[in-house]
């Protein structure tokens, strides 16, 4: 293992608490179990658990992604990621933002030919240990939750935008985003930070509450592109505008670490499923998958990539998110057919009531009634798209859960289809 001892020493002679059994606790006992076998360490899961034993006199808690740092009680802590890039930042290009981090990590990882990719995308990084050797490039996702106790930060460092989220684990939205800031605030010197100075949120932030990072920055705007460089981000297969910015900031990372782009590498990239992922005809109809959608700017730019939507789900659990700006879109846009969901979907169907005499609303939380209504009230040629703006924890395990409850890889759609069209022979 490249730098076993190096990370031995920040495990050895410690007293370990895993706080949170998921994916990454399994993950940081077999790690433990690997470098350290000697080391005590308890696992705690649940929220009430891990506060009790937070409060506990251990040398070292790993914490979860999942675990609010509300639930620690103020204790200092790490984590698999802060481990992870105390030893191996120096060789790991990082990626984060509310919107497209897995879509443009896995850009990198496309356009970097072996290139390591993990993270947030669900492979944990020390699930990669082995494949690592002195001139590997690791391709990171990294989530706020990974991001807001690290003690180092990659050494390329991209920020992609900034909108309300999470703020269920944070206090606050600043909380939020300076979570998200640690990835640029924690480089050194020589180091290297992208980040897109079209989002508001962002540009503000990195110029302001933020501005102390060292390293070398790198802004980048969709509107500042030289031709070749539009020629190039036109290559990219995803549709949309801020598809074309992940583009962009990806080919602009790769020319960092390997050299120009060819826009044939770009043309060859495969989207991610459930993300603007067009899931087939069916009943004379295009269907699209947008369930990784769940603020109001995904829902947006989803639409506006797509230019025409007749019918559009939104909805699913409600976290308090603002959906004036969503309301604001939809009142002077064209679609007919508007599906709403789940509390959240309740809470947009109130604001915008007022301004839907000419719509055609359904308030349903069944999906196996709102695909047959969305066939029967879409027209022929026409476009459904589940871009919900909202998360799916009401009803779901998770996004992917939903989108394939929705499209027709799930057996659920399937089956939905053959009855519409059997109903139609009949």
């Amino acid at each position: 293992m490249y730098r076993e001892e190096q990370l031995k020493d920040l495990l050895k002679g410690r007293r370990i608490l895993i706080a949170g059994y998921g994916r990454e606790g399994k993950s940081a006992e077999s790690l433990i179990k690997r470098l350290v076998p000697e080391a005590p360490y308890t696992i705690a899961d649940g929220n009430e658990q891990i506060a009790t034993e937070a409060a506990k006199d251990y040398d070292l808690i790993i914490k979860s992604p999942g675990v609010p740092m509300r639930v620690m009680g103020g204790v200092e802590c790490s984590s698999l990621t802060d481990l992870f890039l105390q030893v191996y930042g120096d060789m790991t290009i990082g990626v984060t933002g509310t919107k497209g981090k897995s879509t443009t990590a896995s850009l990198i990882h496309h356009l970097l030919p072996g290139s390591i990719l993990a993270g947030n995308i669900g492979i944990p990084l020390f699930d990669i240990l082995d494949d690592l050797r002195e001139d590997s490039v690791v391709v990171a996702e990294l989530s706020c939750h990974q991001l807001e106790n690290i003690h180092r930060a990659p050494h390329i460092s991209v920020i992609l935008n900034l909108f309300q989220e999470h703020l269920d684990h944070y206090e606050n939205y600043m909380g939020y985003k300076m979570a998200k800031m640690q990835i640029a605030l924690k480089q050194r010197p020589g180091d290297h930070f992208f980040y897109c100075a079209d989002n508001e949120e962002l540009n503000a932030l990195v110029n302001g509450d933020a501005a102390g990072c060292v390293s070398t920055r790198h802004p980048y705007s969709i509107n500042n592109v030289s031709e070749e460089e539009r020629l190039l981000i036109e290559a990219c297969p995803l549709e949309g505008g801020h598809n074309r910015s992940n583009a962009l900031v990806a080919c602009r990372v790769a020319a960092l670490v390997k050299g120009k782009v060819k826009p044939e590498q770009l043309a060859s990239f495969q989207g991610l499923r459930h993300r603007m992922e067009k899931v087939g005809m069916y009943h004379g109809i295009t269907w699209y998958d947008d369930s990784i959608s769940t603020i109001p700017a995904a829902a947006i730019a989803a639409v506006k990539a797509l230019g025409r939507v007749d019918t559009l789900i939104l909805g699913g659990f409600d976290r308090g998110i603002d959906y004036t700006p969503l309301v604001d879109f939809l009142k002077g846009n064209p679609i007919s057919n508007l599906v709403f969901v789940g509390q959240a979907g309740r809470r947009i169907y109130n604001l915008l009531s007022p301004f839907t005499s000419h719509l055609l609303p359904l308030i349903e939380d069944d999906y196996t009634k709102i695909v047959p209504w969305c066939a029967e009230h879409t027209p022929q040629g026409g476009v459904v798209l589940l871009s919900p703006a909202a998360a799916s924890y009401d009803a779901f395990k998770n996004f992917e859960h939903r989108g394939d409850n929705f499209e027709h890889r799930g057996d659920f759609f399937r089956e939905q289809i053959l009855k519409l069209n059997q109903n139609e022979k009949n």
